[in-house]
């Protein structure tokens, strides 16, 4: 059993956070990039209101927004990376009263926003903190945060003095990112940068702009020509790539399936709806601190403005989420269609490939017959061959008198009778190959026709009701039980068929 006691010492010891975030800098290392700060004053008088932007030295950190845009280094949003010294990183962290978390969610996946108060009570300060590494789960769901060769993120730091009104912070972002198009953004809104929650609901804003409904839109277009090719409609064109030469290219079909399904996947909705809900809960919080001098009729506007801008948000990423779920569901339907088409192209080919194994043995039968034949005729002739042999000897008489021929002049008779029994055994042979070979023949085209036909009922039956586009479920299954039961027994009736064809 171990005891614990713990003293605290608000003088002279650090702040946990503080110590977290030097142990976190300090397992960094450091890229270089070009580095400006942009400084935005806002008065009660319009024609006061001032906007800097000049390059930034790594002594000028404090009291500014440091912008840092058009990040170039491929590592520069790779997980354990500060993109200048630690030193300075620390000092800008502490100057600008800048929240040590932001340094851990270095290596984090997906976008995220936290939003929380300091424990300094005269002088409370809203730190919000939201940084987005755009990587493949995400953008396509893979794991790897690079695309061609460089890393798609953004990273935002702010402190709001909420007495003050003053915001500094620290931002950071690629070309591919919207950061650049967010500051402009936040330029043009000079009269409203007293609110802290301006520049993260300006990036939320840019970051599900139109273009995410616009490739939901594309990926439903995209999906409705997959069902076109699946199904076999009239509407399917020879220029959407799915038909060469009158046939269906199901590798397009699927790798196009697999496509569209990362399409729709885009920057799903369910994560924005939970980034929406903790900029909405900073939005309380920050009412709730306000001051009653700065609560003035324009920063209610504001307030109201940004709350009701924040609900459209919600509505529109709702109508999105349930789009693309419908989108989901439909890729599954078609995705088992397209599944159940190559099973059945599979099984025509192993029915093709048992035909021609049966085509085989039927050519080893016809050889063994071939054999029979050979060994049949070379019964028949050899008792002939063997008698003639013995008889000839009659017709020969090597020990003859002088002036006595030595063949007899009946010679002639085994030729009259030996050719004529042999062209008439030939002939027979001849003639009775030829109809055997005809009888094979018929057999053939017996057995193709049969394995067709079975194949066409088999293949007809399995896909009756299910790919037709003239009629029902309801219609052609009144009863549904039975339709399977009939499968079987009209393919069992075909089998018989083919083996009663066989005999």
């Amino acid at each position: 059993m171990i005891f614990l006691y713990y003293e605290f010492e608000s003088a002279l010891g650090e702040s946990a956070d503080l110590i977290s975030g030097r142990s976190n800098v300090a397992r960094c290392r450091n890229v270089i990039e070009h580095t400006t700060y942009l400084e935005m004053v806002s008065y009660s008088d319009p024609t006061l209101n001032s906007i800097e932007e000049h390059p930034l030295t790594p002594d000028e950190f404090e009291n500014f927004l440091n912008r840092r845009l058009n990040a170039k280094h491929p590592d520069t949003f790779a997980p354990n990376v500060l993109s200048f010294p630690s030193a300075s990183y620390i000092s800008m962290v502490k100057t600008m009263n800048l929240p040590f978390r932001s340094i851990e969610s270095g290596s984090a996946v997906g976008p995220i926003f936290w939003a929380a108060y300091d424990q300094d009570e005269k002088n409370p300060h809203l730190r919000n903190y939201t940084s987005t590494n755009l990587s493949l789960e995400i953008v396509n769901r893979k794991s790897d945060v690079r695309k061609k060769g460089l890393t798609r993120g953004w990273e935002l730091t702010l402190s709001h003095d909420i007495n003050s009104g003053l915001t500094t912070g620290y931002a950071k972002g690629t070309e591919s990112s919207d950061m650049v198009e967010s500051i402009k953004h936040l330029k043009a809104c000079i009269l409203q940068i007293g609110h802290p929650m301006l520049l993260p609901a300006i990036i939320f804003s840019h970051d599900i702009s139109y273009k995410t409904d616009l490739k939901q839109r594309d990926a439903r277009d995209w999906l409705r020509k997959l069902e076109h090719a699946v199904s076999m409609r009239s509407e399917i064109v020879e220029k959407e790539g799915y038909v060469r030469e009158g046939v269906i290219d199901l590798d397009a079909i699927n790798r196009d399936l697999v496509e569209c399904h990362s399409q729709v996947l885009w920057k799903r909705p369910k994560a924005y709806l939970q980034i929406l809900a903790q900029l909405e809960k900073a939005m309380k919080m920050f009412e709730e601190k306000l001051p009653e001098k700065r609560k003035d009729e324009n920063m209610r506007a504001l307030q109201a403005s940004m709350l009701a801008r924040f609900d459209f948000y919600r509505v529109k990423l709702q109508g999105i989420e349930s789009y693309a779920y419908t989108t989901l569901q439909r890729l599954d339907i078609q995705r088992s269609a397209l599944y159940n088409i190559i099973a059945q192209k599979e099984s025509k080919l192993n029915f093709q490939m048992a035909k021609e194994q049966r085509q085989l043995a039927h050519a080893a039968k016809r050889d063994s017959s071939t054999m029979k034949t050979i060994s049949l005729l070379s019964a028949i002739f050899f008792p002939g061959a063997y008698l003639a042999s013995v008889f000839s000897m009659t017709f020969f008489n090597f020990q003859n008198e002088p002036g006595t021929p030595a063949v007899s002049e009946s010679f002639w008779l085994y030729w009259a009778v030996t050719i004529p029994c042999t062209m008439i055994i030939v002939g027979w042979w001849y003639v009775w190959e030829k109809k055997r070979e005809r009888r094979y023949f018929l057999e053939d085209i017996d057995l193709e026709k049969g394995s067709d036909d079975m194949e066409k009922e088999i293949m007809a039956t399995m896909r009756k009701r299910t790919m037709s586009k003239a009629s029902t479920w309801e219609r052609q299954n009144p009863t549904g039980n039975a339709n399977g039961h009939g499968i079987s027994e009209k393919v069992h009736v075909i089998g018989e068929r083919l083996g009663k064809k066989m005999e």
